[in-house]
């Protein structure tokens, strides 16, 4: 039996990692079509029950995987993404295919144009499968009259906004990788919860061009992987500057990929435990000791610091009049004019950014830019921070009903993510535990604003000296 011959016979091809499947498309024992048609017939038998996709394109699909079969034994190939099937969140737009961030509003509506992320996997040679479904907006909840994604490792639990779509086809093997965003947590809570690797890169890193906006100051475009290293090749194709998209950063994208394959040893990862540890639930710290034994083994160094937690508390409640005030922006061509046809909890947020004065926004923008010169001022001492993604264990979906009666709760969710999206420093979020129930649990580590080597060489580290990422529902 071939290699691989063995591994249909025993875990499938649908789960493998990105680059191990691309290593085979390379070498011509994979053909993309096979895999291509392989991955339509796998949505086709379990997203019925999933609901992963808002849009399957199986015929467009089918033609880019030929094109790739033929380009690569032509011996044109393009690197690891060519021939490799992968999902879209439904909010980068993708010329000729409904584009519908998850709204009603845009839904059944064809986009006009790619956008630049979409151009740039296109480029790369990837195989788009469709669509991923989202919540309304990006914002935290789905329109009434879409069916929220279902986890794949047990679907009483929450599978994480508003990048859900993304994380449940990668956790179910339904792609081999997504691209997502992250306005306030939404890929990192999706990873944490579906034991999945992913990347919100520092703000501007990836350019937002042709990408549907939900607070235009706070969006991050970024991707959801199995493993760091797979995440570092999808974020090295889709990022960089766009002349399409003025507020994209200009510095040159590194090779993250050879970043991810660097030793650790020397790096400093600074913890703060009390801030890490504030009503935090034990089985996050025991997973959270558990890690920082690993970084220390791996030769980093752990040093202790004083994370601006008052500040950072301050961050969180300021995030909520901020998005706000940019989604009516956002929003501003479809609200109030078509506002019957938003659901409830987005078209609220439109209405507290309406009534926000501009003294409080004000206030929020110079609190803000305080925050993020305080934490630009730790990575003076340090490499990356480290903490968890969430204080609490998996949530299920009992508990997520009544999330919006509990804003204290919401205040607690929020407390390890949003404020990075404030201050705009990239973050990778890690597989690193299972709770009691047998779901998965992730870390973050944060680094200085274009820091993503630092973070794929802590991560890609990480995942050899451990076996988190390598779980898979049973599916």
């Amino acid at each position: 039996m071939n290699y691989t011959e063995s591994i249909k016979a025993t875990a499938g091809l649908h789960h493998l990692d990105l680059l191990a499947l691309a290593a085979l498309i390379r070498s011509g024992e994979v053909s993309p079509v096979e895999i291509t048609r392989a991955q339509l017939q796998r949505i086709e038998a379990l997203d019925a029950d999933l609901r992963s996709y808002a849009c399957v394109t199986a015929a467009s699909a089918l033609q880019e995987a030929q094109a790739a079969e033929t380009e690569i034994r032509q011996g044109r190939y393009r690197g690891p993404l060519h021939g490799v099937p992968i999902g879209l969140k439904d909010l980068f737009r993708r010329a000729g295919v409904p584009t519908a961030a998850g709204s009603a509003i845009h839904r059944g509506t064809p986009a006009d144009l790619d956008a630049t992320v979409v151009r740039r996997l296109r480029d790369a040679g990837a195989v788009l499968l469709g669509q991923l479904q989202m919540t309304e907006g990006a914002y935290s909840d789905h329109h009434p009259s879409v069916a929220p994604p279902r986890n794949p490792w047990n679907a009483d639990y929450w599978t994480g906004i508003s990048s859900s779509g993304s994380a449940v086809a990668t956790a179910a093997g339904l792609c081999f990788g997504a691209t997502a965003s992250d306005t306030g947590g939404s890929i990192r809570w999706p990873c944490a919860a579906t034991g999945l690797t992913g990347i919100k890169p520092t703000w501007g890193r990836v350019s937002r061009h042709g990408v549907f906006e939900l607070a235009a100051s706070l969006d991050h475009a970024g991707v959801i992987a199995r493993s760091a290293q797979d995440a570092a090749v999808l974020l090295e194709a889709i990022a960089g500057p766009d002349p399409a998209d003025p507020t994209a950063l200009q510095a040159p994208v590194p090779h993250y990929t050879q970043a991810a394959e660097a030793p650790v040893g020397g790096l400093r990862i600074g913890v703060d435990p009390d801030w890490n540890a504030w009503e935090v639930d034990p089985q996050t710290q025991r997973m959270m000791a558990a890690a920082m034994r690993v970084f220390e083994q791996l030769g980093a160094t752990l040093v202790p610091l004083r994370f601006p937690s008052d500040d950072a508390a301050q961050a969180v409640r300021d995030w909520a009049p901020l998005c706000a005030v940019e989604a009516a922006i956002a929003h501003a061509p479809t609200y109030p004019s078509r506002k019957a046809e938003y659901g409830p909890v987005l078209g609220s947020v439109i209405e507290a950014g309406h009534a926000l004065s501009g003294l409080a926004y004000q206030r929020i923008l110079l609190r803000r830019m305080a925050m993020r010169g305080q934490v630009d001022a730790l990575f003076a001492k340090v490499d990356a921070l480290l903490t968890p993604v969430q204080p609490m264990p998996p949530l299920t979906l009992d508990t997520v009903s009544v999330l919006g009666r509990q804003p204290g709760l919401v205040e607690a969710l929020q407390r390890y993510t949003c404020v990075f999206d404030m201050t705009g420093h990239p973050c990778l979020t890690l597989p690193a535990g299972q709770c009691q129930a047998g779901m998965p649990m992730g870390l973050q580590l944060v680094a200085a604003h274009l820091g993503e080597p630092v973070l794929f060489r802590l991560g890609a580290a990480f995942q050899a000296a451990t076996g988190w990422h390598l779980r898979r529902p049973a599916m």
